[in-house]
């Protein structure tokens, strides 16, 4: 058995896993709000002693730079030791990994029906692979082919400067700057991110906020009620905030893309993009992404997916624990 995580900002999943001819089958699955929380230790004890099973192996992806079995996260008052937890949960054969490096991890185990396709490439796909993926935060990660096989490596490309493209994300960039100092594409690209860009055209002048959505932002969760506006079509501002957030989205997925040269295929993942398929499917995501100048053709090559399944972080942790007990 196989115990996975993914851990992020927001809620921690933890499931069971049960390799099954080649295939990891999912034998149970909890969701933990992950703030109501002082640490991951308390999380997964809590997990195991209600599942009265022990694993083999575990495996945790976490929203944050790991180096040497350590890491501070990125959204949460966190400091996460492999070692500490290992004793905690009495189990050596522990593992953590940035928690993009596990959605990449699970690219591979994903079906077609769990990739809604963006563009079509003619030829054969072949090559290195992206995943880029706006939550909490802003996660990416890639995936290297050696001729045979890919191999996942982590990064923190989402904290890289943000490059506004025209005159208005110039406006956007000077706005966020006077507010935060640094300006990374986290700062726009992540649910937080989105209020960002809510916030400057409201604050700016570009639109006029409605009393409707001031409400809905007033008693729930911000990022939430203005895609829901956006992507229903009822509020002006919230749809020019979300396009703004788009035309970014497509800009650093193809950043990532070059940098990464991923012919073999750019998947974006996390808890955002499948909710708002209706506008990625859109113009806007595809323009962004193939604005390029002298290397459109290159971007033109390559396949773009939004992951749908939502269990992409899990698998990929869970395949992560069973490839490397197997190693050990």
């Amino acid at each position: 058995m196989i115990l996975a995580g993914d851990i992020g900002g927001t809620n921690a999943r933890l499931a069971y896993f049960q390799p099954q001819n080649g295939h990891l089958q999912l034998v149970s699955e909890r969701v933990f709000p992950s703030r109501e929380h002082k640490e991951l230790g308390e999380i997964v004890s809590q997990f195991l002693d209600e599942s009265g099973t022990r694993p083999d192996a575990a495996c945790f992806g976490i929203a944050g730079p790991v180096r040497n079995g350590r890491v501070e996260t990125s959204n949460l008052p966190w400091v996460i030791e492999q070692s500490r937890l290992a004793n905690q949960i009495h189990l050596p054969a522990t593992l953590l990994i940035n928690d993009l490096e596990a959605s990449a991890w699970g690219i591979g185990a994903l079906a077609a029906t769990d990739l809604v396709p963006l563009n079509h490439v003619s030829g054969p796909v072949v090559g290195n692979q992206a995943v880029v993926a706006p939550g909490t935060g802003l996660g990416e990660a890639g995936l290297f082919w050696d001729g045979n096989r890919h191999h996942v490596f982590a990064c923190e490309g989402g904290h890289t400067d943000f490059a506004p493209q025209n005159d208005l994300q110039i406006e956007l960039l000077r706005f966020l700057k006077a507010r935060f100092g640094h300006v990374s594409y986290e700062r726009i690209l992540s649910g937080p991110g989105l209020v960002n860009v809510y916030e400057f055209l409201r604050d700016a002048g570009h639109g006029k906020e409605s009393t409707d959505l001031a409400s809905a932002i007033q008693k729930g969760d911000p990022a939430a009620a203005i895609s829901r506006a956006a992507v229903a079509g009822n509020d002006a501002l919230a749809a020019k905030a979300l396009d703004l957030w788009i035309a970014v989205y497509g800009a650093e997925a193809s950043n990532l893309a070059l940098k990464i040269m991923a012919t073999g295929g750019l998947f974006l993942a996390g808890g955002i993009s499948p909710k708002i398929l209706s506008k990625l499917t859109g113009p806007a995501f595809m323009q962004a992404f193939l604005d390029k100048g002298r290397m459109r053709p290159l971007v033109e090559s390559m396949p773009v997916c939004v992951v749908t399944n939502d269990k992409a972080g899990l698998l990929g942790a869970a395949r992560c624990a069973s490839v490397r007990a197997c190693k050990g």
